[in-house]
């Protein structure tokens, strides 16, 4: 549990809950299926696309500043360009009190 109190899911935490629920297919179907999943997601937000999963959360790029940065073993000042990361809000629904 994180410091919340809320549970938190891997991937195979994931993997088992939809086998559970589809014992019809396999654990490779499953793990394709997220794979496909996830792979869309990360081509959408790299294209600067909002991917938004209704009682999920929504999926977006975030950009951080260009920033200057000294080495502490050289003391070398170095210069770093702005860098995107994904960023994930969850939906009310998902976050429970």
């Amino acid at each position: 549990m994180s410091s919340k109190g809320t549970k938190t899911y891997n991937r195979s935490d994931i993997e088992l809950e939809l086998l559970s629920q589809f014992p019809d297919l396999t654990k490779k179907q499953i793990r394709l299926a997220i794979d496909s999943i996830i792979e869309s997601i990360v081509d959408s937000v790299a294209f600067d696309e909002k991917v938004e999963l209704r009682g999920f959360g929504t999926f977006s790029k975030k950009y951080i500043r260009p920033r200057k940065f000294i080495n502490p073993k050289t003391k070398e000042i170095s210069y770093l360009g702005e860098t995107a990361t994904m960023h994930f809000k969850p939906s009310k629904s998902l976050i429970q009190d």
